[in-house]
Formats: structure tokens, C-alpha cells, sequence
């Protein structure tokens, strides 16, 4: 027999990764529990609750069976919980036995339970004016049953292109007379529907001064904005700028910029005007500089956000022109050993890099007329709008402490560490019931001492904590356990989230009583019995005070003793 001869020996470490890579589990096994002593346990074992099996709810029908103590009901996803029940367990937690469920998991109120509201309450702000519908907006649209909604007009352009050697795409070009094809009229307009706007194409036309009159006057009299390309610069043949002088009002004509320099702006017919330069990169820049801004605010879409990339010049640049100079670059990731020469000049006349890794930033700028020019250059990307995030006091101070919101709202005498407080109010809270308060409630004590369904909201409101400290003196005064005086209200742990839900609750007849402010029961003509002042402040993270939203934001809150003397139970 040959001998075996170990040449290529594993160390141990790999040894034992390979080891420990084998799969040696085998399946769960059940056994008798004579034999179970040093086996590991595979599931959790719980004793069972035997629970009669009363009927069974199906999504999109009315319950007709109640569930007692001791049933329970069979329900589908979606389906309607029957009254009686609070907490769903899934099937497989469950076993059949003759009739009856045996429930081998605990339970809480509200377990496996979406109450009506959860997503968006009634009375709750869905989507507020400014919003962009994307998908998910459409969506959540379509989920409350909004069948057309109003939204912002889209302004309507007219782009037209200026030129006697102009001609459209797809019709043959005179090289004799240097005719070229009219990139701009294209270009500009889709550049105009990317921005929010509504394109209209209008025939191009040469520097005739009276055709020139009558296709301006003709986009004037149906568009918002009038856009031209061409014809702007102050040449003897450039006529666009007469044009405007003459019938309309020529507000601007040129600005620093390079390129785009023959910028014209002016009004015409009741209608805007803005004229664009005719080399392709010139009227695009301009465009995307000056009038996508505009366009993109009139339709009451938020500002294009612009990302920032720090890099190095890759060639040497120069430039003298005492003008802001927009130039198309590349973008380039080199070597980790790769170093570049050059270095910046001493006039200033020049850039250049010199330092090894890091982005590297080329020219592609062929010149103004070069289309090239645009197709070769890295474009840009987008930045969120501010939201604003419903979230409770306390998530609300948790995101504030760990930076992921400029200003909290925050109720309760609590104060954050790190943060400065930007004004406040205070507002009247207490029990909302049914108009005319049929069951003369007085206070809270009637929570504790009669049989009342409460509605409370979710422990992250801050009006439940304000709820807690008046129950905690309650139960101070009368000398019992909170927990006791809070286990006899009926419906405590019956708990929504929108700070509406339990006034509407109540006036649907589902309970007798809910926690709320004076403002939300006045609203819909509620009872109110009033318990106490609940003070609300605004905090901002220490860094961000500086910043205009937030300075804006604390000046309208020093200024609103008019808004808070309008508002029921709102006051300093």
C-alpha cells in the first residue's frame, strides 16, 4: 500500500473554519419526557388557553358573531374585528382540538391589530399643499378613496428658435448656405416639461423683424412664459431685443455669466419673456441657471438639488474673463498611485492638480456651439424636502437628541439636553364626550369610579404623559396604587394615534369618554370637560438655530399671539 504523505498542511484556523462550515444539524425531533434530560429545547412551550371556537370573519364582511369570554372567532387578513375582541394570534401559534383553539402564545390589547386610523386618522393631514405625487403619494390617495385631486397648473411655455440658417430635424440641410438643424427648439422644450413646465413648439423664424413681432406676440398671447433662443446678442441683425423694447418692457439685457452672456429678460403682451442665447451649451446653461428655477416654483415643485463633489483639476484651465464661468467637466476616479502634474499658477491664471487619489475633474466644453459638449458632462442629482414628521413628544425629543430633526415639538415640563428652546404656548386638555354630556362627567375621577369607555391615545403623545401625571396625583390623593387606578379605567389600554381619533371616536358612539384638547371638541361639536393646561414648546438642535428655516420659524412663534387668541383654549 502507498503511502499517504501530508505536503500542504492547513493551520488550525483554517481547520476549524472548515469544521465549522459543515452542516451537522438535523431536523427537530419530539420526545418522550422520560428522555428529554440534557436534549436542548427546539421552540418555546407555554401552556395553552383552551378558547371555544364561536364563527369566523372574512375581509370586506360585517361580523356577525361576538366574541365572550372563554370564544374566540376565526378572521382573515383585512377582516373586521367582531365586537368583543381586542388582540389577533396567528394560526400557527394555534392548534384545533375538537371544536375548540388551543392558544400557545401570550397576548396583549391591541396585538396583531391595525385600528382604523393607524395609517391616517380622519381629521389627520394626509398630504399637505406642496407636495410632489410620486407613487407613493398616488397610492396613499387611492387608499382614502380620492378619486381627482387639485394640483398646482403646470405654466405653459413657448420656445422658439430664431435664424435664418435654421432648419427642423428630419428636413435636408443647404451645406452651400450653412444651414444647420435647430438643436435649441428641442432642447429647450424638453428641458421646459423636465422642470414642471408645459412645452409648446412655435415655427422657427429668421431676423425679420415683423415675422419675428408676430410669432413673439402670438406665444405671448398663449403661454405664461415666452422663451427664444438667438437673435438676443446687440449685433445689427439681432432683432429679438428691439422687438421687446418696442411692444413690450426689456428689463435685463446681458449678465456676467460665461456662457450665456446675451441673456435677455422683459415682459410682453401680460406674458414673461425671457430670450436665451443660440449657441446650444449657452441657452441650456442659461436655462438650467436662471429659468428652471423659475418654472420648477411656479408649479410648486421644490428647487433642483445640486450634489457637491470635491475634486482636481486633471488639466491645466485658463481663464480671464471677469464673468461666472459655467464649464461642462467630466468626472474621473484615478489609481490609487496615480499623481497628476501641475500645480496652481501664481497670477491666478491657471488651475491644475498636483496631489495623488481623490476625484479628478476634466473639460469637455468644445465651445458654445458644440452639442457634444452636453452629452460628454456628468449631470446632477436631487436633495429631500424638509418634512415634517408626526411623531410624539417623545420620539420627537429622541430625534432631536440624535440629529435627525432641526426643531421638535415637545409637551410637558421636559427639557433636552443640548437644545434651545424657540418659544411656546400652552393649550386646555382634558375629556372629550358626547354633545350635552349625558353621563354628567365631571373630571377624571369618574374614569376610575364609574363604567365608562375611555379612548387614550399611544404612549408616545405627549398628552398621555400629561394624562399619567394627573392619574399619579389622583392616586396620591386617594392613597391606592397608580397601577390599581388605572387598571379600573375601562379602556385605558385602548390606545390611536392621531390626536383626533379619540373625540371622533366618541362622537361615533364608541365610547363615553377620550382623551383630548378643548380646540378638537369645539371642532366637532363635542363635549369637553376641561382638566388641566398642558404646556408645548419648541426646541431646535443646538447647532441649527442659525439656519433661516429655523429663524423663521421662532420669529412666527414670538408673533402669534393673534393665532393662539383664535384658537379655542390656546393661549401664552
Amino acid at each position: 500500500m502507498r503511502r499517504k504523505e501530508f505536503r500542504d498542511l492547513a493551520s488550525p484556523e483554517e481547520a476549524r473554519q472548515v469544521v465549522d462550515a459543515l452542516d451537522l444539524r438535523p431536523d427537530d425531533e419530539t420526545v418522550p419526557l422520560r428522555e428529554a434530560r440534557g436534549r436542548v429545547l427546539a421552540a418555546r412551550i407555554e401552556e395553552p388557553v383552551r378558547l371555544d371556537l364561536a364563527g369566523e370573519v372574512h375581509a370586506g364582511v360585517a361580523p356577525d358573531v361576538r366574541v365572550d369570554a372563554g370564544t374566540c372567532v376565526e378572521v382573515s387578513t383585512g377582516a373586521v374585528l367582531p365586537p368583543g375582541a381586542d388582540a389577533v394570534v396567528m394560526v400557527e401559534r394555534t392548534e384545533r382540538d375538537d371544536g375548540a383553539v388551543l392558544v400557545r402564545t401570550s397576548l396583549a390589547p391591541g396585538d396583531r391589530v391595525m385600528f382604523a386610523g393607524a395609517d391616517v386618522a380622519a381629521g389627520e393631514r394626509a398630504l399637505g399643499p406642496g407636495t410632489v405625487l410620486t407613487p407613493r403619494e398616488v397610492g396613499l390617495l387611492s387608499a382614502l378613496g380620492v378619486e381627482a385631486v387639485p394640483v398646482r397648473g403646470r405654466p405653459t411655455v413657448g420656445v422658439i428658435s430664431t435664424g435664418d440658417e435654421l432648419v427642423r430635424p428630419g428636413q435636408p440641410l443647404d451645406s452651400d448656405a450653412g444651414e444647420i438643424h435647430d438643436v435649441n427648439s428641442y432642447t429647450i422644450a424638453t428641458a421646459v416639461e423636465e422642470a414642471g413646465g408645459e412645452a409648446r413648439l412655435y415655427p422657427h423664424t429668421g431676423d425679420d423683424y415683423d415675422a419675428m413681432e408676430a410669432v413673439l406676440r402670438e406665444a405671448a398671447d398663449d403661454c405664461d412664459l415666452v422663451l427664444s433662443s438667438g437673435s438676443t446678442s446687440a449685433s445689427a441683425v439681432d432683432v429679438v431685443y428691439r422687438v421687446i423694447e418696442a411692444s413690450g418692457e426689456l428689463l435685463l439685457h446681458g449678465v456676467a455669466v460665461k456662457p450665456g452672456k446675451p441673456m435677455l429678460v422683459g415682459r410682453l403682451a401680460g406674458s414673461a419673456y425671457v430670450g436665451l442665447p443660440g449657441y446650444p451649451v449657452s441657452a441650456l446653461t442659461i436655462f438650467r441657471t436662471f429659468v428652471a428655477p423659475a418654472i420648477r416654483d411656479a408649479a410648486g415643485l421644490p428647487d433642483s438639488r445640486t450634489a457637491t463633489v470635491e475634486g482636481a483639476m486633471a488639466v491645466r484651465e485658463r481663464y480671464a474673463e471677469g464673468r461666472l464661468r459655467y464649464m461642462p467637466v467630466g468626472l474621473l476616479e484615478p489609481g490609487p498611485d496615480e499623481s497628476l502634474p501641475g500645480e496652481d499658477t501664481a497670477d491666478g491664471t491657471g488651475a491644475g492638480a498636483g496631489a495623488s487619489g481623490g476625484t479628478l475633474v476634466y473639460p469637455v466644453d468644445k465651445g458654445s456651439g458644440a452639442t457634444t459638449s452636453l452629452v460628454e458632462a456628468d449631470g446632477v442629482v436631487a436633495v429631500p424636502r424638509p418634512r415634517y414628521l408626526g411623531v410624539g413628544s417623545r420620539q420627537g425629543l429622541r430625534r432631536l437628541r440624535d440629529g435627525v430633526t432641526d426643531v421638535a415639538v415637545v409637551t410637558g415640563e421636559a427639557a433636552p439636553d443640548d437644545a434651545v428652546g424657540l418659544g411656546g404656548w400652552r393649550r386646555e386638555w382634558g375629556l372629550v364626550v358626547p354633545a350635552g354630556n349625558p353621563d354628567g362627567v365631571d373630571g377624571l375621577a369618574d374614569l376610575v369610579d364609574n363604567e365608562l369607555g375611555f379612548v387614550n391615545r399611544t404612549t408616545d403623545a405627549g398628552l398621555r404623559g400629561t394624562l399619567g401625571d394627573a392619574l399619579a396625583e389622583l392616586a396620591e390623593d386617594r392613597g391606592v396604587d397608580r397601577h390599581d387606578l388605572v387598571g379600573a379605567i375601562d379602556g385605558f389600554e385602548v390606545a390611536v394615534r392621531a390626536h383626533e381619533s379619540p373625540a371622533r371616536k366618541v362622537q361615533a358612539g364608541a365610547a363615553e369618554a377620550g382623551l383630548g384638547l378643548r380646540s378638537t371638541a369645539e371642532a366637532l361639536g363635542t363635549g369637553f370637560v376641561p382638566c388641566g393646561a398642558e404646556r408645548v414648546r419648541v426646541f431646535a438642535a443646538e447647532g441649527r438655530r442659525e439656519k433661516p428655516g429655523v429663524r423663521q420659524l421662532e420669529r412666527a412663534i414670538e408673533e402669534a399671539d393673534d393665532v393662539l387668541d383664535s384658537l379655542p383654549g390656546y393661549g401664552r
